[in-house]
C-alpha cells in the first residue's frame, strides 16, 4: 500500500530515535534531511538507516565524494574529504542526505557499505578514483573513469585543470605511449563591448 509522503521533520526525528548519540549533526533544509555521522559510526548507522522501522531506506540512490579544501573561500576549518549518500526509503516515501567525514586529510579511508547497499558498488569506485577516498571492504576497489595508468585524483581541488600527463598512439612503437602535457596555459582576455556603440547603434 503506498503511502503519502512523511514530512522532513518526522523522518527527521525517527532517525534521530534510531540512532541516537551516533548523530553529529541533523538538520532540515529546502525540505531535506541532511544527517552526519562520525567515521567509525558510518557502517553501522548505514545499518540502523536500513533496518529501523521508522526509518527503512531500502534503497542508495547515489554516493560521491566532495573535497572541501577551498570550501568557504578558504575560512572552512573542517575535514578535507566527505562522502556524501542519498538515501531513499520506498515504503515510507521519505529520502535523507547521510554525510560522513574521513578523518586523515592525507589518506582518507572510509569503511564500505557495498554490504548494507549493494548499489554503491561503482559509487565507491568512483569516489576512489576522482577523489582518491579508500572504501576499507570494498571487494574490488579500483579506478572506474580514469586508465589503470592515471596518475593521481582528478576531482581533488589542487589536481591541475590539464592533468600531469597525457597518452596518445604512437604508430612507430605501436602502442599508446605516456608523455607530459603539451598543453600550454595561456589567460583568454574576454573582448569588452562597449554599450555606446553595441551593434552599430549610437
Amino acid at each position: 500500500m503506498t503511502q503519502f509522503a512523511v514530512s522532513p521533520e518526522t523522518t527527521q526525528a525517527a532517525i534521530v530515535a534510531a540512532l541516537g548519540d551516533r548523530v553529529k549533526s541533523i538538520k532540515v533544509s529546502l525540505g531535506e534531511v541532511t544527517l552526519v555521522v562520525a567515521a567509525q559510526d558510518y557502517l553501522a548507522a548505514a545499518r540502523i538507516l536500513r533496518d529501523a522501522p521508522g526509518c527503512a531506506f531500502e534503497q542508495a540512490l547515489d554516493l560521491c565524494g566532495v573535497d572541501y579544501s577551498s570550501y568557504g573561500e578558504g575560512v572552512y576549518e573542517g575535514a578535507r574529504f566527505c562522502v556524501v549518500v542519498h538515501l531513499l526509503s520506498v515504503s515510507l516515501n521519505q529520502r535523507v542526505r547521510l554525510k560522513v567525514f574521513a578523518q586523515d586529510d592525507d589518506f582518507p579511508v572510509l569503511d564500505s557499505i557495498i554490504d548494507v547497499w549493494n548499489s554503491v558498488n561503482w559509487f565507491e569506485r568512483e569516489a576512489f578514483d576522482l577523489f582518491g577516498i579508500v572504501f576499507e571492504g570494498h571487494p574490488d576497489l579500483r579506478r572506474i573513469l580514469t586508465d589503470y595508468g592515471f596518475i593521481g585524483h582528478p576531482f581533488r581541488k589542487d589536481f591541475p585543470t590539464s592533468g600531469h600527463v597525457e597518452m596518445r598512439y604512437d604508430t612507430e612503437q605501436k602502442r599508446v605511449i605516456y608523455q607530459p602535457v603539451t598543453i600550454e596555459p595561456r589567460e583568454i582576455t574576454p573582448r569588452i563591448i562597449r554599450e555606446d556603440n553595441y551593434g552599430g547603434l549610437h
